[in-house]
């Protein structure tokens, strides 16, 4: 595992390498966020940038989106993977907000998780990008480079994962750590051909020194 001092050239490093990360999803608002993250789930960010603009200007409430019957709703995200069950979920989240919340996306955490279709991480998201909210995401790319990094363990949960970078990183720098660790595994420590022979974190790096005997 990391030392503390390795820990900030991790940081330091990815702050160099990526020094205007941020939430790639298109947004112009809390509650389109949240839709949009939650469209995000086992899909690209690329591909829900294509689909949102036309939603955004179809739907622009959480009544608009239950003025239509659910099969319309599906054919609007048909691109998106299980878009079935995003669209059930995003309709049912829309009535939770108009029941509970008086339409508009709440700013706790405990309050988001409750809503359909959203888990920690994507809550982890809408309060730390819409609302300003120190909070650590766990995707796929924070995860990977988690671990290949030895920051957490292989056998971590992401909610490991979230807790370990919570003590490790300083609490003022997870929201950016996180948009940082997502750019690194986007665009360099990729899943499938990372670039270890130019990275800078090479020599602390266990997968990339494996990957580089081979």
């Amino acid at each position: 595992m990391l030392t503390k001092d390795q820990i900030r050239r991790v940081l330091d490093t990815m702050a160099e390498m990526f020094p205007d990360a941020h939430c790639e999803l298109n947004h112009s608002n809390p509650f389109e966020l949240t839709i949009a993250v939650l469209l995000s789930a086992q899909c690209t960010d690329a591909l829900v940038n294509k689909v949102t603009p036309a939603l955004f200007a179809k739907y622009k409430t959480p009544e608009d989106y239950l003025s239509v019957p659910l099969e319309e709703l599906e054919q609007d995200i048909r691109s998106i993977g299980l878009f079935r069950n995003k669209a059930k979920n995003i309709q049912k989240l829309c009535r939770l907000l108009i029941d509970e919340y008086h339409g508009n996306i709440p700013e706790e955490h405990s309050e988001l998780v409750k809503l359909p279709g959203v888990g920690r991480k994507t809550a982890n998201v809408v309060v730390s990008t819409a609302f300003g909210v120190p909070a650590i995401a766990v995707d796929t790319h924070v995860e990977r480079v988690s671990k290949r990094l030895a920051i957490a363990r292989w056998k971590d949960t992401p909610i490991q994962v979230e807790e370990t970078l919570m003590k490790k990183v300083p609490r003022d720098e997870w929201s950016i750590t996180h948009h940082r660790m997502i750019f690194f595994g986007r665009y360099h420590c990729k899943a499938q051909n990372p670039q270890c022979p130019v990275c800078p974190l090479l020599d602390m790096c266990r997968e990339g020194k494996k990957r580089m005997k081979q």
